[in-house]
């Protein structure tokens, strides 16, 4: 191999020459500056708190995904375990058959943020292996086998009565299509997406990385709809309608103090989505981002003025709810919840 085909092919040059695949410090980094001059207008750091009232510090960081999800109607939602540690697997496999799921199910932390220790637990030695990796307390979820994921984020401003639906995200598992003469290794070194994602995928596949896979068959390599983890986010705003509007102004006037965040859901069809006839998996708060802004290929130009809108409509509900009575965290209080926040995920 040439030495321009080494470094073409490189994960340094498919990430540089593709920004979705950017830190998220670069993507964000300017709208530091949008924070710091929004924080001066509200004469508080952590303005955003007053966002959603309802989660601890709006949903930025820190809120335990579990208080989150129990704002969610029990209908829209799967079956939800929260464990605290210490526990072993015995107690765990316990509470598995105590609420009546079985293998596989979904455990993620209860504090996490961008795919971070979420894994698909298939029997007793995956749980093994996650209790051994995991230092905080964690969610065991019913796996939601629809096949349709969206993230869909949803935007009221609080003096008025209907907000919108600014954002839906469609998403496409990690997966490889078998050509009936390359191995699962060959594959997955030969697809961009699929490459990056390599230190972790031989040592999930490593049984079945010399193997032929046939003509045509798809193979999904990561079952979790995370874009860190390798799943492709595409812009799915042409779903967006007045029926979906008025689906999920429904559904976020059921959560009490909710304005701004996005829904991680599954559902059955594009149908069902328009009625809201969907499963939540996560609510997440005002940390979230209008993730449709990573398609393939979209313009950094274009993403943006999205993320400068966003910031704008953060601001605008945080204000608006301060008015209303919502107090701002103070300095101390949201130094306190960060450096928690901190100790849990290092240990």
């Amino acid at each position: 191999m040439s030495f321009f085909r080494r470094i073409t092919q490189s994960n340094f040059y498919i990430k540089l020459t593709n920004w979705e695949y950017w830190p998220f410090g670069i993507v964000q980094g300017p709208f530091f500056l949008y924070w710091f001059w929004y924080s001066l207008r509200a004469r508080s750091l952590f303005f955003f708190s007053a966002s959603n009232p309802s989660i601890l510090m709006g949903g930025m960081m820190g809120e335990s995904k579990f208080d989150v999800l129990k704002l969610v109607p029990d209908e829209l939602k799967p079956k939800t375990i929260l464990v605290k540690l210490p526990t072993t697997r015995e107690k765990v496999i316990k509470q598995i058959n105590g609420y009546g799921l079985s293998f596989p199910v979904i455990f993620k932390p209860d504090l996490g943020e961008r795919g971070w220790m979420v894994r698909r637990i298939e029997g007793e030695k995956d749980v093994d292996a996650y209790l051994q990796e995991i230092k905080i307390d964690f969610l065991i979820q019913e796996l939601v086998d629809l096949p349709f994921e969206f993230g869909v984020f949803y935007v009221r401003i609080p003096d008025e009565e209907r907000g919108v639906v600014n954002s839906i995200t469609g998403k496409e598992f990690l997966n490889v299509i078998g050509d009936g003469s390359k191995t699962l290794q060959e594959l997955v070194l030969e697809k961009d997406r699929a490459r990056l994602q390599w230190e972790t995928l031989k040592q999930q596949y490593q049984n079945q990385l010399n193997e032929i896979i046939a003509k045509g068959k798809k193979v999904e390599l990561v079952s979790i709809g995370n874009h860190c983890l390798g799943t492709k986010f595409l812009n799915a705003n042409h779903l967006i309608t007045p029926p979906l509007n008025e689906s999920f102004n429904r559904i976020s006037k059921s959560i009490n103090g909710f304005y701004f965040g996005r829904y991680d859901l599954r559902c059955a069809s594009v149908d069902d989505l328009q009625k809201g006839k969907v499963k939540i998996l996560e609510l997440n708060g005002c940390g979230a981002e209008p993730a449709h802004i990573y398609h393939p290929g979209a313009s950094l130009r274009e993403a943006l003025k999205v993320l400068h809108t966003h910031w704008k409509n953060l601001y605008e509900i945080s204000s608006t709810n301060h008015k209303r009575g919502v107090p701002y965290l103070t300095f101390q209080e949201g130094r306190q919840i960060f450096r928690r926040f901190k100790s849990l995920r290092t240990g």
